[in-house]
């Protein structure tokens, strides 16, 4: 009986020593986030430092189990579900794939070679996204794929610490031209005033932000609109540009495709934002989608009236430390 109390108080002891720690680490980092609302970041990254007691709640409860101080159901229970959030927080964010989609851009003839865009949105650099080891990964599958170019499609933050430019220092070793435009999370819906912060890290990394700008290729043009909810999305100026190529449309929120007028070839617009429901369970994801996408976008390629849009899952998290059934995606649009 006295090894079992010892071996139950050295758990406790694990406990309150983790649990110290990680108030101590999340309210170091809040001191360092670009933040308007101080007390809500301290708690969310309190919330994403505790998660690191899920694995020893998860030994404790099947020692309790064994010894038999938890029914056999409770200790399957608690167990199960430390392993399902562990797998949320720890595994799955981390597993990034690679996914490839072919899309002929110009129905009356194809491209005289395929044109690859690697497109990656929702990084959400700051509270619990864009840590290096997940930058390199990132930059290191993109290069395995070798395109032509990268679009990113917004939301590069989500309430970063004061040091973006450094942490944004990997993306120089991308083997391809990236363009961006913001999202939501960078023009303060909702956020801190991080335009200007996230603007000079762009421009240090060699990042262009083609917001309201065109970028000419041989076979198509590439323009970037703003933000939706910021505002930004006024596009009645697109059928006045030349038509003699196709468009190829990035902007960050997909419903923004509502607003693409008719154009002499459809274009492709390339959007994120809706993370895929970043946790996907039954009827409640779909429920919270509602106020993400009021025109249902989830993932993958929806057809609209003037323009097809594509969007991708993204690689970053919100809200919540979890990503589960969603990994962090880079999409390859293939373009023939």
């Amino acid at each position: 009986m006295s090894n079992f109390n010892s071996i139950v108080s050295i758990f406790y002891i694990i406990f309150i020593t983790m649990a110290i720690g990680g108030i101590v680490q999340a309210w170091k980092s809040q001191s360092r986030t670009e933040t308007i609302h101080p007390f809500k970041s301290f708690v969310h990254l309190l919330f994403f430092y505790l998660s690191y007691l899920l694995f020893p709640l998860l030994i404790f409860s099947i020692f309790q189990g064994w010894q038999g101080e938890f029914s056999l159901h409770e200790s399957i229970f608690i167990a199960s579900l430390c392993a399902v959030l562990i797998y949320a927080r720890f595994i799955e964010p981390q597993h990034i794939r690679v996914q490839t989609l072919q899309y002929q851009l110009c129905p009356e003839r194809s491209f005289h070679q395929p044109f690859k865009i690697a497109l990656i949105a929702d990084l959400h650099i700051g509270l619990f996204s864009g840590r290096e080891q997940q930058l390199k990964k990132i930059v290191a599958k993109i290069n395995r794929e070798q395109p032509d170019i990268v679009a990113v499609a917004g939301d590069w933050t989500y309430e970063p610490e004061n040091r973006l430019a450094e942490e944004l220092a990997i993306l120089k070793q991308i083997q391809a031209p990236v363009y961006s435009v913001n999202g939501n999370h960078d023009e303060q819906y909702p956020g801190p005033p991080i335009q200007t912060l996230l603007q000079d890290a762009l421009a240090q990394n060699q990042v262009m932000d083609i917001e309201g700008k065109i970028v000419e290729f041989d076979e198509f043009r590439l323009i970037g609109v703003g933000d939706l909810w910021a505002g930004k999305t006024d596009m009645r100026v697109l059928p006045q540009l030349p038509q003699d190529k196709p468009w190829v449309i990035l902007s960050h929120n997909p419903d923004t495709v509502d607003m693409i007028p008719p154009l002499a070839t459809r274009p492709l617009m390339l959007s994120g934002h809706t993370h895929g429901g970043q946790v996907e369970l039954p009827w409640l994801t779909s429920y919270m989608m509602k106020r993400v996408s009021i025109l249902g976008h989830k993932h993958g390629l929806y057809q609209h009236e003037h323009a097809d849009v594509f969007v991708t899952v993204g690689t970053g998290m919100v809200g919540v430390p979890f990503r589960f059934r969603v990994p962090p995606t880079i999409d390859i649009i293939e373009l023939i």
